[in-house]
């Protein structure tokens, strides 16, 4: 199921593999979606703030992981698409052992201080047990998470995003499965949630490794493959590492929207949650427009097609600004109503105007989020990992100042409008970047011929 983007219609391509990746992180998002569901439904809003107030952390984590994933498999979408077996087993090979050392590393780092990392966010104390007994556990599942995202980042590489999608959707059902046995049959509570979470990341990168097992023989792995090339090593750290780096610069500024968040109460975190899983759903299409980007720039770079990678990003901007624009009405329409799936019938007139400002917000900034993601992650994939992460220090600014004046004012709103600054100073810088890299490389192609 390998699918080769240096060849077709941009538009098409991008499209065909993006779907896949969208409907695969909707189903990823409801991991934690269910677990704000069902613990706030059978535990409470309590319990539901404690598990919203871990989510800054768990994307640090998990954006982490993510980018560097993503990162360390650049170098095998463009073998791929160069034709080159061989080197790309190399890259898969050095992409497993960078990606296990940092696994254990992580994983101790973030379960020795995640109780300082609470106390530093402002977490309130009647919240406090119910966030740690959650994300202590997503931590020490750290592995799981990266055995699924490098699994499927490789599959992805070589044009695959459906089968990571089947994975996913299993995993997923699982979930719901676990979330509900655990919590209403054993009274887990938020612990259960989480365990249910890591149980099925766990199933899911399981699931990629037996079928790339039986059913990529590209992938299988020679005794030769195995060896540890340093200047393979640099270059996949040139590059996993500043887009790990970028989703964690993202993360820490979101950490500090909730750090001003948690000064509000309870109540607030309960709707500020609520809202952010709601606008996490509709978002996950601007992340797989930008995987996309990502393998689409990788293969076309391999094949030294510049003028095509020019052409995919103007499709992937038509699409993503189009999508954004009918998500946004039906967010500032209706969107809260979605608030009774995550809170009592009981607790719901008390956050569902936060829940509605906090969708108003974010969804009319839904055209620069669109300009974030495509841009980043294709100039990523193109092979460049330090520039966007400037971008991402653009974001943190944006997003920090925001979050300090909302923290002075005790403002709601301005919590709110954190991301949404973070987005419009984050893809200006983007958008210069991108001509400005892609008329250095036509220049140097006019000069080769």
């Amino acid at each position: 199921m390998e699918n080769n983007m240096t060849k077709g219609s941009p538009g098409k391509l991008i499209v065909r593999f993006t779907m896949p990746v969208f409907i695969g992180n909707v189903f990823q998002q409801f991991y934690n979606m269910v677990d704000a569901v069902v613990v706030g439904k059978f535990v409470g809003t309590k319990a539901l703030a404690g598990v919203g107030a871990t989510g800054t952390i768990n994307f640090l984590i998990i954006g982490f992981l993510i980018g560097l994933t993503a990162g360390f498999t650049v170098l095998t979408a463009q073998k791929f698409g160069a034709g080159d077996m061989n080197a790309m087993r190399k890259t898969v090979a050095s992409a497993a052992i960078l990606s296990l050392i940092v696994s254990v590393v992580m994983t101790a780092a973030s379960v020795i201080f995640m109780k300082d990392l609470l106390r530093l966010l402002n977490t309130p104390e009647d919240i406090f047990d119910y966030a740690y007994e959650y994300i202590v556990i997503i931590c020490a599942g750290i592995f799981a998470q990266v055995l699924y995202n490098l699994l499927s980042s490789i599959l992805r590489a070589l044009g695959n995003s459906r089968t990571p999608l089947y994975f996913l959707i299993l995993a997923a059902l699982l979930n719901v499965v676990l979330d509900l046995v655990f919590i209403i049959c054993f009274g887990m509570g938020p612990a259960g949630a989480a365990y249910a979470t890591v149980i099925s990341q766990g199933v899911s990168g399981a699931a990629c490794l037996i079928y790339i097992w039986k059913a990529v023989p590209h992938l299988h792995l020679h005794k030769e493959d195995w060896k540890v090339e340093g200047d393979l090593l640099r270059t996949q750290m040139r590059i996993g590492f500043p887009m790990a780096l970028q989703y964690s610069i993202t993360a820490i500024g979101t950490m500090m929207v909730q750090s001003a968040l948690n000064l509000l109460g309870s109540i607030s975190v309960a709707a500020f949650t609520a809202a952010s899983k709601i606008e996490q759903i509709v978002t996950q299409a601007y992340v797989a427009l930008g995987t996309a980007m990502a393998t689409y720039c990788a293969q076309n770079m391999g094949a030294g097609d510049i003028k095509r990678i020019r052409r995919g990003f103007r499709s992937a901007t038509i699409i993503g600004s189009v999508y954004s624009v009918v998500v946004a009405v039906l967010m500032v329409l209706g969107g809260h109503y979605l608030t009774y799936l995550f809170v009592e019938a009981a607790d719901v007139p008390q956050v569902i105007g936060g829940v509605r400002t906090y969708l108003i917000c974010v969804s009319v900034f839904f055209i620069p989020l669109t300009v974030v993601n495509l841009y980043r992650n294709g100039i990523q994939g193109m092979g460049y990992g330090f520039l966007p992460m400037t971008a991402g220090i653009a974001e943190l600014i944006g997003r920090g100042v925001v979050a300090m004046i909302a923290s002075r004012h005790r403002s709601y709103v301005g919590a709110c409008l954190a991301s949404p600054m973070a987005w419009i100073l984050a893809g200006s810088l983007l958008l210069v970047m991108y001509f400005k890299i892609m008329k250095g490389l036509e220049q140097n192609r006019e000069a080769e011929s």
